[in-house]
C-alpha cells in the first residue's frame, strides 16, 4: 500500500534542477499532498568510492524504500548529451527489483530538466527519462496545454514536463509550469488512490 506522498527526486550538480524540484514540490503541496524531496549521490570513476549515507547538505540521498512506497513520482535531471545525468540513471538502473515486484505500477509519473541553452536537449532527456518509468508500469504525467504558461513561455517548458534554460533564475512561466505539473501529478495520485 502506499503512502501519502509524491516522490519529487533529482539529480542537480548546479542547483538549477533543485530549484525546479522545489517549485515542483509546492505545486504537490497546493493538492494537499506531501512532497518528498529527494536526491541522488554523484558516480565517481573511481569503482571503490563510497558516499556518506546522508549529504552534506541539501536533500536527503533516496533510498529504495522511499521509491517503493510513493503514490507518485516526479524525476528531474540536467541534460546531458541530450540524456539524463549518470547519477539519476545509475539509481533508476538499481530498480530492478521494484519492476520485478511491480511496486510502481500504475503510479503516476512525470520528468523534468535543464539545459545550459535553449535547445540543449531538452525533450529527448525528458522522452529519455520516461522510458524506465514506462518500463516499470507507471502513468506518464506531462503538461497540457491548458497550462497558459506553455503559450507563453520564451525559455523552459514543453508538455512533456516542466524544464528550465540555465539563468539564474527561474522565470515566471517556467515556476508556473512545474507547479502545474506537481499539482497534476499530486491529483491524479490522490484519484488513482481513492480507487483502491
Amino acid at each position: 500500500m502506499s503512502d501519502n506522498y509524491i516522490l519529487v527526486l533529482y539529480y542537480s550538480r548546479n542547483g538549477h534542477v533543485k530549484k525546479l524540484a522545489e517549485e515542483i514540490a509546492q505545486g504537490v503541496e497546493s493538492a494537499g499532498m506531501e512532497a518528498r524531496l529527494r536526491t541522488v549521490p554523484a558516480v565517481s570513476a573511481v569503482c571503490e568510492a563510497i558516499e556518506e549515507d546522508i549529504p552534506d547538505s541539501g536533500d536527503l540521498y533516496c533510498s529504495e524504500d522511499d521509491l517503493t512506497h510513493c503514490s507518485g513520482l516526479l524525476i528531474g535531471s540536467p541534460t546531458r548529451f541530450g540524456n539524463m545525468a549518470a547519477p539519476l540513471k545509475y539509481f533508476i538502473d538499481g530498480s530492478a527489483g521494484l519492476w520485478a515486484n511491480g511496486s510502481l505500477i500504475n503510479k503516476p509519473a512525470g520528468v523534468f530538466t535543464s539545459t545550459s541553452s535553449l535547445h540543449g536537449g531538452q525533450e529527448s532527456t525528458l522522452l529519455s527519462m520516461m522510458i524506465p518509468l514506462l518500463h516499470h508500469g507507471m502513468l506518464i504525467t506531462g503538461i497540457p496545454y491548458s497550462e497558459p504558461s506553455l503559450h507563453s513561455t520564451t525559455r523552459g517548458g514543453t508538455p512533456y514536463g516542466a524544464s528550465h534554460v540555465e539563468n539564474d533564475t527561474l522565470s515566471s512561466d517556467e515556476i508556473a509550469l512545474c507547479r502545474a505539473q506537481g499539482k497534476r501529478v499530486a491529483q491524479l495520485a490522490a484519484q488513482l488512490n481513492g480507487a483502491n
